[in-house]
Order: C-alpha cells, then sequence, then structure tokens
C-alpha cells in the first residue's frame, strides 16, 4: 500500500492489519470486538509476552517488515512450547510513527500472521498507537490439552540433557550482518527468521521430559536457569553439540571461535530439556550432556569446567547476541 501510517489514521490502519488475517477452530471471536474469545479446553491458559524495539532488537536495514513479524511470532510461540503446550493465539500491541509507510505494518502482520500459522495458532487481536520508534510488543497464548506443563524447575541427577533446533546460526548470522555481508545466506536468515520446533515441546512433554526452556538468551544462559530452578549442575560435552562447517568458516573469518556461538548465542529458539535416563528420544533430540549433583563449580559447565568465555544475551548489558 501507499501512503503513510498517518495518512490512513488509526482505524484505516487497524482495518488493513486485521483485513489480512486468518483463523483457526480455537478462536470464538476474534478481531473487532471489545476483546477476542479463544477456546481453551484445558481450562488452563498458558500466557508470555515480549517487546521487539527498532534498534535494540531488529534493524530495518537488515530485515524486512515481513522477517520483524515472523521473527516476533517466533520469539513468542517458542515461550509457549517451551512449557509443553500448543500455541493458539498471539495478541499485537504495535506502536509506530506517523511518517512509517504503511506498507511496513502490512508486511509485518502478514509475517506475524504467516509465523502463527506454521504454529497452529491466530492473531486475535491487539492494539496500534502512535510513537517515536516502532516497538512490537506480543503476547502468545497456548493449550496444555492436559498435559502438566513442563517447568525449569523439574531437571533430577542423573537426567540427561538434549536439545532439538539450531544452536548459534543466528549468533553466526548476526556477526555477518556486522561486518556488512549478506552471506552465507542459511545464517543470516536463521537471525532474520528463527525456525522454532513447535512441536517438539508438547512432544517432549508427553516424553517425560522433567524440565525444558527454548534457547532465547543462549544454551550456557538458559541451561542456567534450569540449573538454578532445579537446584542442580549441568555439564556440556562441548563434542556432543553440532558447529557446521559453514559456521566453522565463518568463525575463522571473523576470528571467532563458533563454538561460542553454539553455547551463548541466542534467538535460534531451539528447545532445550532434560529427560529421565532411560529415556528413547526420538533422532530428532541430540543428546549433550547430563544433569548433576550440585557443587562448587558454576551450574553449568562445559566438559566438566567452568565456560570462561564472554556471551549470552542481557538486556541491561553490553553484550549482542
Amino acid at each position: 500500500m501507499k501512503g503513510t501510517v498517518g495518512e490512513l489514521g488509526e482505524f484505516g490502519l487497524i482495518r488493513e492489519l486485521t483485513s489480512r488475517l486468518t483463523t483457526t477452530p480455537a478462536v470464538r471471536i476474534g478481531p473487532g470486538d471489545d476483546a477476542a474469545v479463544v477456546a481453551a479446553p484445558d481450562r488452563r491458559v498458558v500466557a508470555s509476552t515480549d517487546v521487539l524495539l527498532e534498534g535494540r532488537h531488529f534493524r530495518r536495514d537488515w530485515s524486512t517488515a515481513y522477517d520483524v513479524g515472523r521473527k516476533a511470532a517466533a520469539q513468542n510461540l517458542a515461550d509457549i512450547a517451551a512449557m509443553g503446550a500448543v500455541p493458539t493465539a498471539l495478541l499485537l500491541g504495535l506502536v509506530v510513527p506517523a511518517e512509517l509507510p504503511v506498507s511496513w505494518p502490512t508486511e509485518m502482520m502478514d509475517g506475524l500472521r504467516d509465523e502463527c500459522q506454521v504454529a497452529g495458532a491466530a492473531v486475535v487481536g491487539g492494539d496500534v498507537v502512535r510513537g517515536d520508534t516502532i516497538m512490537v510488543s506480543i503476547t502468545a497464548l497456548g493449550d496444555l490439552r492436559n498435559q502438566e506443563p513442563v517447568t525449569r524447575a523439574g531437571a533430577q541427577p542423573g537426567d540427561l540433557v538434549a536439545v532439538t533446533g539450531w544452536l548459534g546460526w543466528s549468533a553466526a548470522g548476526y556477526a555477518v550482518l556486522s561486518r556488512g555481508f549478506r552471506s552465507p545466506r542459511a545464517f543470516v536468515e536463521a537471525h532474520r527468521r528463527p525456525e522454532p520446533p513447535y512441536h517438539a515441546g508438547p512432544a517432549a512433554a508427553g516424553l517425560g521430559a522433567t524440565a525444558m526452556c527454548d534457547v532465547s538468551d543462549g544454551l550456557i544462559a538458559d541451561l542456567g536457569h534450569i540449573a538454578e530452578a532445579s537446584k542442580v549442575r549441568i555439564d556440556i560435552r562441548s563434542g556432543a553439540v553440532d558447529v557446521p562447517t559453514q559456521m566453522n568458516d565463518i568463525g575463522q573469518a571473523v576470528g571467532v571461535d563458533p563454538l561460542q556461538w553454539v553455547l551463548t548465542g541466542g534467538e535460534d529458539h531451539a528447545i532445550v530439556a532434560t529427560f529421565p535416563p532411560d529415556t528413547k528420544l526420538p533422532a530428532r533430540w541430540k543428546v549433550i550432556g547430563e544433569v548433576l549433583n550440585p557443587s562448587a563449580l558454576p551450574q553449568v559447565t562445559v566438559d566438566g569446567a567452568p565456560w570462561t568465555s564472554t556471551g549470552g544475551w542481557d538486556h541491561f548489558g553490553d553484550i549482542e547476541p
């Protein structure tokens, strides 16, 4: 569409955004009323929220509006899956400048819609507000389908630690983009549009996962959340994690050990979980470590020793993903 958000106006923008949406059987009342109504057969609703701020979480010269929409939906829907739940619905809070071309929020909405379809969910409502910079706030909802939620607090000594999904790809893509390049494309796209393994979360719950979370802040950092909540130590075997050949090539080009991206790079939204030691895991899961009794060592170690390199995402720190 041509023109700006200011020229279209609030209600014109809302009409344009909602006209692009699809629905699912779980949505009883969608956009257009005072609130949406979403079926919750389990009688419990899993909810998560997150914010993306232009210049902090995305750059328009690196990512299209469609990319931002896919990423915003993915990082929230992954949180739902990491509880062992099935994503059902997503709510959008959007802040945009009046001079922003209308094409940006409409393409962003297309990205939200398409990522929701991948996860089996739908955008059911939201709000738009004028502001000085773009901010995308997402609330995601999910259904446990009679399963118990898998929290971070259930890991037990002796459990296996396993992961499914990509690790380090987004961080490698960020390194490529930071140096003004756009290839290898697979890693750049992994940074722009993460691909969480949504179905693996509920499946892990069915397999008896004792603790679980998505890898948004980095593998060591997120396993640290599980270790702290479960009061255990987790040891990762560095030889068990995958470092693709192309990631090695990128690391050599930019002077970074790619293992650091794999262990500390965030925003891939892989799912990491702990399982009882006799669990027969499907091929999609890769065992990368074990849960141990707590000790004087840090709560997460690599090959039995503290990980001394920097890494991991902290919204109030200076470390980039």
